[in-house]
């Protein structure tokens, strides 16, 4: 077992998102993976479309352990973009999660704000859009 920063990294215990943010960001280092170190966003795109189709692939078959394996690999993709981002100074993991969590909070005033309770699914996905195109055009001007 090798040592990385005083700690040792074993399979079999309980490990969380710090933890993994940690291993991701030693396989991108000069003393991790070949193989990781070398990824960019472009070469990292065939990785991402893949894993999305496992996971499709692993809902469609109703197969909970394969699905659990394959959203993990998906995060890891969403992690190592961030770490690459992370390298230049453009954003970190902890941006994405910010950005996410602002992004949920707006976009669902009837949950976190005083706009009225949406009764269906359609009238919640409905109001959802309105607020995404609202936003959309925001950005653009």
């Amino acid at each position: 077992m090798r040592e990385y920063n005083g700690k040792v990294y074993e399979e079999k215990k309980k490990h969380d998102i710090n933890e993994l943010l940690e291993i991701v960001a030693i396989l991108r280092s000069p003393n991790g993976c070949a193989w990781d170190r070398e990824q960019t966003h472009e070469s990292m795109k065939k990785c991402l479309i893949d894993e999305t189709g496992e996971v499709i692939a692993a809902i469609d078959n109703k197969d909970d352990n394969n699905l659990c394996e394959e959203l993990g690999d998906v995060l890891l993709q969403v992690l190592l973009h961030s770490e690459i981002a992370d390298e230049r100074d453009a954003f970190d993991f902890s941006d994405v999660v910010q950005m996410l969590s602002e992004k949920l909070i707006r976009r669902h005033p009837h949950v976190f704000g005083d706009v009225k309770r949406p009764e269906t699914p359609e009238e919640s996905l409905a109001l959802w859009k309105s607020i995404k195109e609202i936003e959309k055009k925001m950005k653009n001007s």
